[in-house]
């Protein structure tokens, strides 16, 4: 089994060399030192240019931040209308910021729309608290986030980028993978991130004022499909962007660490994508049909329904046909009782001219008890009496 599995991803590397050598040659000029381009839906990396250095992102960082926070939500741990308290400390944060009061009170979703669309460096601190009653704990938390995603060229010391420290950290690559993992779990960060302007209001003991939020991201009104991410400079790391956009169905990621000025961060960022649309197009089975059943051996029940374990897309850079893309399902004659829940019995594997380019795992959709005696007989019984 190693040595087949060796043998897939040697074959899987040597297919993509082409593709990233192809993007390479063929990329825009860039005066940004550190960059990188991803595609969402699979993950793939399309462009690289010094990715794995490690250097400083600004409020980049609060990308991170986000993603813990929409995790949180989906956990139940917050919600939207929650009632957040701002403390002394996130008060006191520098930097961009929408002027919370000590003690001013926003909901959670207020304060997302302060870090999406204002880079808030007090509403990022305001909503580490809230999660984790501490900005050090939250720290850990957005750490231990970045080893499970393989961040390897990643350390944070403060939750929103505004700190100087040189344990703070993170790479071209990293941001495209943090950048992804937010925009393909938690889609919805697009609602924020899209939006131009907005206003809130601060109720504190001077009385009500109202504040504007202005999106930081440029990109927003001069790139088309573009919704988001988030920029981020200070003098140390200069000027830096996780840009998206999305466009027939396909959505990329553009990530620009170090320019030198805001005008060459969005144009780079802006020339990265149409760079990495321009390779790509992406293929979606909407039609997967049913994997039907497996018949099981000894067990409480003859059959057991099937189920696709995830859908199935392919990314092309290099012009090819759908039309000729194949699909084959393979599923196991007998499986042996007991059977649980997701357990794997099939797959169904896609050839394009003769070449495997993916499969899906085919699962069962329940659970089958294998047959004791006692069953068999009340079995036997109830067919003959009954």
């Amino acid at each position: 089994m190693k040595k087949w599995m060796s043998w897939i991803l040697t074959v899987c590397l040597l297919a993509s060399a082409p593709l990233k050598a192809f993007a390479q040659e063929n990329a825009p000029e860039l005066q940004t030192p550190h960059a990188a381009v991803m595609e969402v839906s699979t993950g793939e990396l399309l462009y690289e240019k010094e990715a794995d250095a490690r250097v400083h992102p600004a409020s980049v960082t609060k990308i991170m931040t986000i993603l813990l926070t929409f995790e949180a939500l989906e956990k139940g741990e917050i919600s939207l209308e929650d009632a957040v308290i701002t403390s002394a400390r996130a008060k006191s944060m520098g930097g961009s910021q929408v002027f919370l009061e000590e003690g001013e009170v926003q909901t959670v979703e207020t304060l997302l729309k302060c870090i999406i669309i204002a880079s808030g460096n007090d509403a990022s601190v305001a909503m580490a608290e809230h999660i984790s009653s501490t900005e050090e704990a939250f720290v850990e938390r957005m750490n231990e986030e970045a080893q499970r995603l393989g961040m390897v060229n990643t350390h944070f010391a403060d939750c929103c980028g505004l700190t100087e420290s040189a344990e703070h950290y993170t790479s071209a690559k990293d941001v495209a993978i943090m950048s992804r993992e937010l925009l393909y779990r938690f889609p919805q960060v697009t609602e924020y991130s899209d939006i131009w302007m907005e206003d809130i209001t601060h109720e504190t003991r001077q009385g009500s004022s109202t504040f504007t939020l202005t999106n930081t991201n440029k990109l927003l009104r001069s790139y088309e499909g573009c919704d988001g991410l988030k920029t981020g400079s200070t003098s140390l790391a200069k000027f830096c962007l996780s840009a998206t956009a999305r466009r027939d169905g396909i959505r990329l990621i553009s990530v620009v660490l170090g320019a030198p000025d805001s005008k060459t961060r969005f144009s780079e960022a802006g020339s990265l994508l149409s760079h990495g649309f321009s390779m790509c197009s992406l293929y979606y089975d909407e039609d997967m049909g049913n994997p039907g059943t497996a018949r099981v051996r000894g067990g409480k029940a003859e059959l057991v329904d099937l189920a696709y374990e995830d859908e199935f897309s392919y990314l092309s850079t290099s012009g090819e046909d759908f039309t000729e893309i194949e699909k084959e399902l393979f599923v196991e004659e007998n499986l042996d009782a007991p059977v649980k829940e997701g357990q794997q019995a099939g797959k169904l594997v896609y050839t394009l001219n003769g070449k495997q380019i993916g499969e899906v795992p085919v699962l069962t959709a329940a659970s089958v008890e294998k047959a004791d005696y006692a069953w068999c007989l009340d079995t036997v019984f109830d067919a003959w009496f009954l």
